[in-house]
């Protein structure tokens, strides 16, 4: 299979200093593609293996469009490009990527997202933003504050476009495309293309192209990638939200009874703050740990992967710094700590053991609300994957004592060579004398098993669920489906909070690990919000819903009295939403919607709808005070 460099594509000048800076020389199949002269210029779809590199692609396409070789870049008042992406932490990897790959570009970048101080966008957009990244959410609050205008945008790209729709995001990807030129350049990346990404792209593309890069490459890039693969074993350990360390404790302690002396781990986490607490955790429980992340100096991290190479520490910490770019000794384990961004990250980040011919476990630790994104990310690299609990505290104690009774019946002499035999022997006929064989052999014993590694205890979270259904997308459930077995769950945000099925969808899909599928009506309250789960999926969701939210720790959900039938869709008008948001519309898609599913009752009318009981009517609408008021037609 032929390599293309970078060096002989054609690339802005900026671009190409830039990744030569990082050490990029062989473009990836998906970075050469896009660059291919018949793309110039036109909408494209993009749908790569993962591992490719997409996020530098569609880099060089925003360079494409919107920089002048030899010409400097002209700043204006309003943004000239938008990327869109379905969660905070990808918006904040895609930030930290364009930013090094464009800086020399003289483009300024910004990120918006929900879960932050809106104060700091609008701040931000005052001072001027030429690139604009973030999640629909917070893109949408921003544009009907008439703060983010999007009337001169040039390009628009759709990162994780599947991943948008699966969290409910349409309505807010329309509004923000609609408001965008309608001759601009539309960029729409999707690890799958369902028949709602196909009919997106008819709806706001023009004449786009499609770009596989594994059909362009052939099958036997496809047999590459699938052997690269098939070196890997993946397992998915599901776990409590608030039980992530003791997970993550448990998979190295069983490694390290089960693996040679010499076997390596790498731990991945996806922020910097979060990699060296869980370093500083291991290192207390007496792991040999060091640590690697964006913030550290290029010395520290020279020597801690020296570390590494000479065996003085056996597990690494990392943040994705040490998916690539870094030569490391070989590693039989990557632990995910923190589930990977999107699945190019998950693919780096295994792709760091089974090589060479060598076997590689990767072991993914998924919080109870994380399992669907788990499942879709394994699917879209075609990982095969075992599903099962973590390692528990009495499997870990088992093991040790395996181990330590393995070692104690070898026919070999004892290693150490520093305590003479004849000193031994002494000491045994002293005890011997004194004690019986077996009260010396317990004694001995319980203080060698009171040494040995410990477990953290684990809440048990069923994981076989995890591996049976499929998360590809499926059917969407009928109004008489969620009616017969839909389960209907509560949460403690209504119309004193503004409550709005637009951004309370992708909340509920986040929370509980499901897509806007398997969510059926939504009903607004005075104070909590009725909404119904598909029965196949309620079980997970209330599972996973239970586990606290750091984002919201503020949110409860509970499983509400009451089957699914009798959660009738009430009439009337919803209630008045925040200035800053849009009218409350009906949300749920028409081929299950009846009208008015998610209109509160009648009691739940706000107050503008109706005069309050001590303001009287205008003089017109009642007759004077000396005429009686006729009395009531019936």
């Amino acid at each position: 299979m032929s390599t293309t460099t970078f060096a002989s594509l054609p690339l802005h000048s900026a671009l190409a200093r830039a990744l030569a800076a990082r050490g990029y020389e062989t473009a990836m199949p998906v970075q050469s593609a896009v660059l291919e002269p018949r793309y110039v210029g036109r909408d494209l779809i993009i749908s790569s293996q993962t591992g490719s590199g997409k996020t530098i692609a569609f880099g060089t396409l925003l360079a494409q469009t919107l920089l002048v070789e030899g010409t400097p870049f002209v700043r204006g008042p309003r943004p000239v490009a938008l990327v869109i992406v379905p969660t905070r932490e990808l918006a904040a990897q895609v930030r930290e990527e364009l930013g090094w790959l464009l800086r020399q570009t003289g483009l300024r970048l910004a990120s918006f997202t929900g879960g932050t101080s809106v104060g700091g966008d609008l701040r931000a957009l005052a001072h001027g933003v030429d690139l604009v990244i973030g999640t629909p959410g917070r893109l949408v609050d921003l544009s009907r504050r008439e703060r983010l205008d999007l009337s001169v945008v040039t390009t628009v790209v759709l990162d994780e476009a599947d991943e948008m729709l699966d969290l409910g995001f349409r309505e807010d990807l329309e509004t923000l495309l609609q408001a965008a030129p309608a001759e601009r350049r539309t960029i729409l990346l999707s690890a799958t293309l369902p028949s709602e990404i196909r009919a997106l792209a008819r709806k706001f593309q023009r004449d786009a192209l499609p770009v596989d890069p594994r059909a362009t490459e052939g099958g036997a890039a496809a047999s590459a990638n699938s052997a690269a693969h098939a070196d890997i074993a993946y397992v998915a350990h599901v776990v409590a939200g608030h039980e992530r360390l003791a997970a993550v404790v448990n998979v190295l302690r069983a490694f390290d009874l089960q693996a040679a002396d010499e076997a390596r781990a790498i731990v991945f986490g996806t922020t910097r703050d979060g990699v060296a607490q869980l370093h500083a955790a291991l290192v207390a429980r007496g792991f040999a740990a060091t640590v690697i992340s964006g913030d550290r100096a290029q010395a520290e991290r020279d020597r801690a992967l020296e570390q590494m190479r000479q065996g003085q520490t056996r597990v690494l910490v990392a943040t994705n710094v040490a998916a690539r770019g870094l030569h490391l000794p070989d590693v039989d384990l990557i632990v995910h700590a923190d589930l990977p961004l999107n699945a190019e990250s998950l693919a780096h980040r295994s792709g760091r053991t089974g090589r060479a011919g060598r076997k590689g476990t990767a072991v993914l630790i998924v919080g109870a609300h994380e399992r669907r994104k788990a499942e879709r990310l394994l699917a879209a690299i075609n990982a095969r994957t075992t599903w099962s609990a973590a390692p528990s505290a009495e499997f870990i104690a088992a093991a040790a004592r395996s181990r330590m009774i393995e070692a104690l019946l070898k026919d070999e002499e004892p290693a150490d060579e520093t305590v003479p035999s004849a000193a031994v022997e002494a000491v045994i006929q002293k005890l011997e004398a004194q004690r019986p064989a077996r009260q010396v052999l317990a004694r001995l014993l319980a203080r060698e098993l009171g040494r040995l590694p410990a477990g953290e205890p684990l809440t048990v979270v069923a994981a076989s669920s995890g591996g049976a259904r499929d998360a590809r997308p499926g059917p969407r459930h009928s109004r008489s489906d969620f009616s017969s077995k839909g389960v209907v769950f509560r949460i403690n945000l209504g119309a004193k909070d503004k409550a709005d099925p637009r951004w309370m969808l992708p909340l509920i899909c986040r929370r509980g690990g499901v897509t806007h599928r398997e969510v059926g009506a939504i009903r607004i309250g005075p104070r909590d919000t009725m909404f119904e789960i598909a029965g196949e999926a309620a079980h997970d969701f209330s599972v996973a819903s239970a586990q606290m939210d750091p984002r919201a720790p503020h949110v409860r959900i509970d499983r509400a009295d009451g089957p699914a039938a009798t959660f009738a869709p009430a009439d009337g008008p919803r209630p008045s939403p925040a200035p800053a948001r849009p009218a409350a519309r009906s949300f749920k898609p028409a081929p299950h919607k009846a009208a008015g599913h998610h209109k509160p009752a009648p009691h739940h009318k706000p107050a503008p709808h109706k005069p309050a009981p001590h303001h009287k009517p205008a003089p017109h609408h009642k007759p004077a005070p000396h005429h009686k008021p006729k009395p009531k037609q019936k």
